[in-house]
C-alpha cells in the first residue's frame, strides 16, 4: 500500500513509500482511507516546529475518513462497510483531558491518515453522518471537535448570545456554524472583505476587517452596545488576546485554541481578573463529544466548508498552500 513518510523535517522530507498491507488483530478494524484534511498542527509537525523529538519516519496528518474493509476477532461497535473517521486521540473515549491521552494522537506521535490502509482499535473510530462525503467527513476529527467543545461542551452558547470568531480557517468556520446552530449572534473578523462576505453567507451577523479596523475590539463593543461578547474563539494568540479580553463581557469566556500570531503574550493582569473572565484551553475533545457533534451535524444536515481538495500525491503542495493562509475553510486530500 502507499504511505507518505516524513523521513526528515521539512516539506522536502516527505516521500511516498510502499508498505506491507496491515491486518487487524483482536478488537481492531482495517480502514481503507478515502480522504484526509489538514490542520496547522500537521504543517508544524512536518516542518519540525511542533516537536523536534518526534521519532521519524512518521506518516503525517491526523484527520481522515474511510470505509471499514475488515474486522478482527471480538469487534462489535462497527462492521465491514461502515464509513468512519478515526478519532484524534485514540484512547480519549470519555471524561476530562488527562495525561495518559496526550501520547495517543494520530499524525504524531502515531502514524496518521496519509496511507491507504490503517489499523485502529474499534473504540477509536466513529461513524460518519450519512449526508457527508468522505472529504467533508475528513474535516471533522480535529477542527470540528475543537469548535464543538469550545461552543457546546466547555461552554454552552445560548440563543441571543454574542460569539466573536477570529478568522476564516477550519476551526473558526465550524465555530460560526455551531454558534448559529445554537441561535447565537456571530461577529467574525478577517483581513479579507471577500472572505467576510463568504462568512456572511454562512450566517455571520457582523463583519469586521481587522486590517481596515485595527482597533477591532472597539468595533465589537460598539456592536454589543458596550456590553461585550459572551464567548470568544481565540485563535490568534499573542497579538490578538488583549483585544479579545477587551471585547469580552464581564464574566464572559475566552476559548484559547490557537497561537497563529505568536505564543507569548504580555498582558495586564488586572485587565483579566477585574473583568472576571474565564479562560478555557481547548485541545480537541473526546469520542463522546465527537459522537454528539456528529449527531447534531446529521440532524441539521450541516456541511463543512471545504476550500480546496488536492490529490493524495500532492501532500507537500497542500501543506504549503495551508501555510500560506489564503484558504477559506478546510484544505483536504483525496485518495
Amino acid at each position: 500500500m502507499r504511505a507518505f513518510e516524513l523521513g526528515k523535517f521539512g516539506l522536502d522530507g516527505l516521500s511516498i513509500v510502499n508498505r506491507a498491507e496491515p491486518k487487524p488483530g483482536a478488537n481492531q478494524v482495517l480502514v481503507k482511507l478515502r480522504a484526509a484534511s489538514l490542520n496547522y498542527r500537521d504543517y508544524l509537525m512536518v516542518s519540525g516546529a511542533y516537536d523536534r523529538r518526534q521519532a521519524l519516519p512518521l506518516v503525517p496528518v491526523s484527520d481522515g475518513a474511510g470505509e471499514i474493509v475488515e474486522i478482527g476477532p471480538g469487534v462489535t461497535r462497527v462492521k465491514v462497510g461502515d464509513r468512519v473517521c478515526p478519532i484524534f486521540r485514540q484512547n480519549w473515549i470519555a471524561g476530562p483531558y488527562r495525561a495518559e491521552v496526550r501520547s495517543t494522537s494520530l499524525g504524531g506521535p502515531h502514524d496518521g491518515a496519509m496511507m491507504d490502509l490503517m489499523v485502529l482499535n474499534e473504540e477509536g473510530v466513529i461513524k460518519i453522518p450519512a449526508h457527508l462525503d468522505y472529504v467533508e467527513a475528513a474535516t471533522l476529527p480535529c477542527a470540528a471537535v475543537t469548535a464543538w467543545n469550545a461552543m457546546r461542551v466547555d461552554s454552552d452558547v445560548a440563543p441571543g448570545e454574542f460569539v466573536l470568531v477570529q478568522g476564516t480557517g477550519g476551526v473558526s468556520l465550524f465555530a460560526l456554524q455551531f454558534a448559529k446552530m445554537a441561535g447565537a449572534q456571530v461577529i467574525i473578523t478577517s483581513s479579507s472583505d471577500e472572505k467576510l462576505e463568504k462568512a456572511k453567507k454562512l450566517g455571520a451577523d457582523f463583519l469586521i476587517n481587522y486590517r481596515s479596523q485595527p482597533d477591532w475590539d472597539k468595533q465589537v463593543n460598539k456592536i454589543t452596545e458596550g456590553r461585550g461578547v459572551d464567548h470568544v474563539m481565540e485563535v490568534g494568540g499573542a497579538l490578538t488576546l488583549e483585544k479579545s479580553i477587551r471585547s469580552t463581557k464581564l464574566g464572559g469566556q475566552i476559548a484559547l485554541i490557537g497561537n497563529v500570531s505568536g505564543s507569548v503574550a504580555q498582558l495586564s493582569l488586572p485587565l483579566m481578573f477585574m473583568r472576571h473572565i474565564k479562560f478555557q484551553g481547548i485541545t480537541v475533545g473526546n469520542r463522546l463529544s465527537f459522537e454528539a457533534m456528529a449527531q447534531a451535524i446529521a440532524a441539521q444536515k450541516m456541511h463543512p466548508v471545504v476550500d480546496k481538495v488536492f490529490p493524495f500525491e500532492e501532500l507537500p503542495a497542500a501543506l504549503a498552500y495551508l501555510a500560506a493562509g489564503a484558504q477559506f475553510g478546510k484544505v483536504c486530500l483525496q485518495h
